[in-house]
């Protein structure tokens, strides 16, 4: 499974018949979720037959799309199943305890509901909500696919106007030509300081976009703070300062994705393995003084297009412990112990001077050699979870499958 996205630039009308079908979307996963809530223990089966009720109780509901409120019931199943499963596996800290949805950036459809123009160009969506023929602005071609290989439509609201992502069922790997192999491995030890040091010797500047651009991030937020009214229905102008705040957040999320697309691929054509530590990012953050910073380098969006394109062109990706890798000398494999200030490894023991982050990167290099040949998930270049199952992950997000700059 893989997405691909384009922009729509519906009419004034078209846009408010796009966001009652988004409200009624969240509707329909509230009241389930109320349902459930008030009776617990009930399962798929009683959940689809309470979207039913719904469907006959309210007009608003009936004029959906049948599919699409099985999707939004679906959402609220699999919130379910996840806190379900954090309990069963005894998750520490907060088990992710399904809640209402209060501002929900998306409707989503199965099979039905819409139907593509001849040349695949323009989408209809025939359900009651009246949203009508979208025109698809992009540089991906749908003619490749089948319509039935078109599991999943999903239209999604964001700061800068409104989206259509196409869920294919297809693997990526089918129209990609065979590189020619390299003959190469590489180990990258990710940093702030650098975004990343490979065992090579090279090293990757950090571009830091949200640093940049967080003092027009904050004066923007000022701005939109001086316009709320607390209590009181916000003005139109308050609207406006709104949005040029979220634009700005997309603009700086949208840059640092296509840097890390780039990184990756060139990482994966030219070398046939890729070594990286396996990190924690999720705990890493919870330190209060790097948090910032490494939220803006990218680690995890950068792991995941890493195993995508490893994949996709058929090249291993290993993912190793990282414990050590940046105290143990490269060369002699003695532990010498340093600070997180301390940027050059310095060995006592055989005299090896090195930069910290390329003598880690060569001890990943050397831990993935010994074993990748009886390594786990992922380490083969499989397709990463993020990207997989024929329901697309979060709200709002962009899950668009590479850049048309790649």
């Amino acid at each position: 499974m893989f997405v691909y996205e384009f922009k729509v630039y519906p009419k004034p009308q078209q846009i408010t018949a796009i966001n009652e079908a988004i409200r009624t979307s969240q509707f329909v996963r509230n009241k389930v979720l109320r349902y459930w809530m008030d009776n617990r223990g009930i399962g798929q089966p009683e959940m689809f037959r309470y979207n039913t009720l719904l469907r006959k109780k309210f007009k608003f509901v009936e004029e959906l799309n049948s599919h699409a409120c099985q999707a939004a019931v679906e959402r609220t199943l699999k919130a379910v199943n996840r806190f379900y499963d954090n309990c069963k596996n005894q998750v520490k800290g907060k088990k992710g305890y399904p809640k209402f949805k209060k501002n929900t950036r998306s409707v989503e459809y199965k099979v039905s509901g819409w139907k593509l123009s001849e040349n695949r160009k323009y989408i209809t969506f025939t359900d009651q909500k009246g949203i009508g023929i979208l025109k698809l602005v992009g540089s991906r071609d749908l003619n490749f696919y089948q319509i039935e290989q078109i599991k999943r439509v999903r239209i999604v609201r964001r700061a800068d106007e409104y989206y259509v992502q196409f869920t294919i069922q297809a693997d990526p790997r089918e129209r990609v030509k065979p590189l020619t192999p390299s003959q190469k491995a590489v180990g990258i030890d990710l940093g702030i300081k650098y975004f990343l040091a490979d065992s090579q010797g090279n090293m990757e500047a950090n571009p830091q976009f949200y640093r940049k651009g967080e003092k027009s991030l904050n004066r923007l937020n000022r701005k939109k703070s001086k316009k709320f009214k607390k209590g009181r229905p916000q003005s139109k102008n308050y609207q406006k300062a709104r949005n040029r705040y979220a634009r700005k957040h997309l603009k700086v999320s949208r840059q640092r994705e296509e840097f890390v697309k780039r990184v990756a691929l060139r990482l994966i054509q030219s070398n046939d393995l890729v070594a990286y530590e396996d990190l924690n990012v999720q705990g890493l953050v919870r330190n209060r003084h790097l948090a910032k910073s490494i939220s803006d380098a990218g680690w995890y969006l950068f792991r995941r297009w890493l195993e995508y394109f490893g994949y996709k062109y058929g090249k291993v990706t290993v993912a190793v412990p990282p414990y050590n890798t940046s105290q143990k000398c490269s060369y002699c494999g003695q532990k010498v112990q340093k600070s997180l200030s301390t940027r050059t490894h310095i060995c006592s023991h055989c005299g090896f001077i090195e930069d910290r982050d390329i003598n880690a990167a060569i001890n990943i290099l050397k831990l993935a050699l010994c074993t990748v040949g009886h390594t786990g998930s992922k380490a083969w270049g499989d397709l990463p979870s993020s990207l997989v199952g024929a329901i697309l992950v979060g709200y709002g997000e962009s899950m668009n499958q590479e850049s048309s700059h790649l």
